[in-house]
């Protein structure tokens, strides 16, 4: 018998001989995998990238800062604490403002309901004037019929963090920790800070009714331009007065 082709190859199965072209047989075709090409971002690209993030940061900042103040203008805690503070507004030659007046009439309310065992008067005076509002703040409350001895005035300080300031060294010489904050609602996000940083454990309590309860895109501004610049620089010269 001739040679079969060099193609071919004899199989055995059975006992019987096949013979079988090489070319008949399936083959497995193995596929390379292909490279994957990333885009490179250039200095160009990133620089675009850094210029962006920078435009875009500030308006991150200050709208995260607005939503937070406006959500603490929302918040009431009427937990129980050692002192209700109510923040200073102006005073007219011995009487309340409207803002103020809704201040201590709320204060009042709290004490009332066993909130805090007694009440802090805040703020001093501007030149000229006869009275602090503190002072007045103090009479306002024991006209209404809180009891003299659970009213007190801190007459120092003529803004915000001064007031505070003032109420911490008493806080400090009395042995209270924690205090209620009464004020606008839209002063509550800064005041809470400046309260913190003091080393109290503040609660918030706004008026929510009269002059100064009204929560206006304009005040919200306001506060939050005034509790970022506290954040950002004011805050690291406040000094821990309470200590628990």
């Amino acid at each position: 018998m001739p040679a079969p082709p060099a193609d071919y190859e004899d199989q055995r199965s059975s006992g019987a001989s096949v013979l079988t072209r090489e070319s008949d047989r399936p083959r497995v075709v193995r596929h390379r995998p292909q490279a994957v090409h990333r885009p490179h971002l250039g200095f160009p690209a990133v620089l675009g990238i850094v210029i962006v993030a920078a435009i875009l940061l500030p308006f991150i900042l200050i709208g995260g800062a607005y939503l937070y103040v406006s959500s603490e203008a929302r918040v009431v805690q009427a937990d129980p604490t050692d002192a209700i503070v109510v923040l200073g507004a102006a005073q007219f030659d011995g009487k309340p403002s409207p803002v103020l007046k809704a201040r201590l009439a709320h204060a009042k309310s709290l004490y009332d309901s066993g909130t805090a065992p007694r009440i802090v008067t805040v703020g001093g005076k501007q030149a000229g004037d006869r009275f602090t509002e503190a002072a007045v703040g103090r009479d306002w409350l024991v006209a209404a019929g809180v009891p003299s001895e659970d009213v007190i005035a801190a007459k120092d300080g003529n803004d915000t963090l001064g007031s505070l300031e003032a109420v911490a060294e008493l806080a400090a010489a009395n042995g209270w920790t924690s205090i209620t904050l009464d004020s606008d609602p839209a002063h509550m996000a800064r005041s809470r800070a400046m309260a913190n940083r003091l080393g109290f454990d503040v609660r918030t309590n706004p008026t929510r009714s009269g002059d100064g309860s009204q929560v206006t895109s304009e005040y919200l501004f306001r506060e939050t331009a005034a509790y970022l610049a506290f954040e950002a620089f004011e805050q690291w010269d406040v000094p821990r007065i309470v200590e628990h």
